[in-house]
């Protein structure tokens, strides 16, 4: 497989390199169509390892890579779901979703020739998380589970080759949260994109991922890389299986080991 993310030997520091790194000596490389998960204690650099890979930050060393081009601005063919949905509330939801093809182009000079085929793009992404003849509610209209639907659908909007996803499931109850996993594992199967997963649930990791990426203690940088050969498609019965759950004991034992 062609390695799609590639960060190589980055260190981070916010407020410049005189600051106490972020990341450091950082290097990991997910391939094309792949469904990566990272995750490791808190303030490991998580997040700032998707900002670097996104064009968000850049490192004061190392090289970073998508697609096999150099990152020196924000990336149009990435599309970002975080924890907290952070839909418009005076916008609909069929509203929001269309947001991001009204602000980047080549999507925003043709929105007004192309509405009718962007709107249908938005109703078919609602339809396939469950959300069909949702799009003229408000946010405040959803439920929590609904919201973050709704974010998921408005990241895949632009038809983005690279999906990253900053825990955003960590503040839904835990049947609201199962449940959005099988929506994303299906939305990736059936899209073939590349997916970097951060968080904290080492079960979501395993469940989702076909490799999971475990970082160090801050400056953060990968210490372990560990392949889920659990075979696919999978189901939430998975998770209650022993081969599943020795792994999630796994993950967390080098985890562990990191904070020590």
């Amino acid at each position: 497989m062609t390695a799609f993310v590639t960060l190589e030997d980055v260190s981070h520091a916010y407020g410049g390199d005189t600051s106490a790194p972020a990341v450091e000596g950082l290097s990991i490389s997910i391939n094309e169509g792949e469904f990566a998960a990272v995750v490791g204690p808190s303030g490991c650099g998580k997040s700032t390892l998707m900002k670097l890979a996104t064009g968000l930050q850049f490192p004061f060393k190392g090289k970073v890579r998508i697609a096999g081009e150099a990152v020196d601005k924000p990336l149009k063919i990435a599309g970002m779901a975080f924890q907290a949905p952070t839909l418009l509330p005076w916008r609909t939801t069929l509203e929001n979703l269309l947001l991001p093809l009204e602000i980047v182009q080549p999507h925003r000079s043709e929105m007004r020739r192309k509405r009718h085929e962007f709107v249908a793009r938005a109703e078919n992404l609602l339809t396939s998380v469950g959300l069909r003849d949702q799009g003229g509610k408000f946010p405040w209209e959803l439920s929590g589970g609904m919201q973050q639907r709704t974010s998921l659908c408005r990241a895949l909007i632009h038809e983005p080759k690279l999906l990253m996803l900053d825990e955003p499931f960590g503040a839904l109850d835990a049947f609201t949260r199962e449940e959005l996993w099988c929506v994303i594992r299906d939305l990736q199967a059936a899209r073939k994109i590349t997916v970097c997963l951060v968080t904290h649930d080492l079960r979501e990791a395993v469940f989702l991922a076909d490799r999971v990426f475990v970082m160090s203690a801050r400056p953060g940088r990968i210490v372990v890389e560990r392949k889920i050969d659990i075979p696919r498609p999978r189901d939430l019965d998975v998770t209650f299986t022993p081969a599943f759950q020795d792994i999630v004991h796994e993950l967390r034992s080098h985890i562990v080991k990191t904070r020590r």
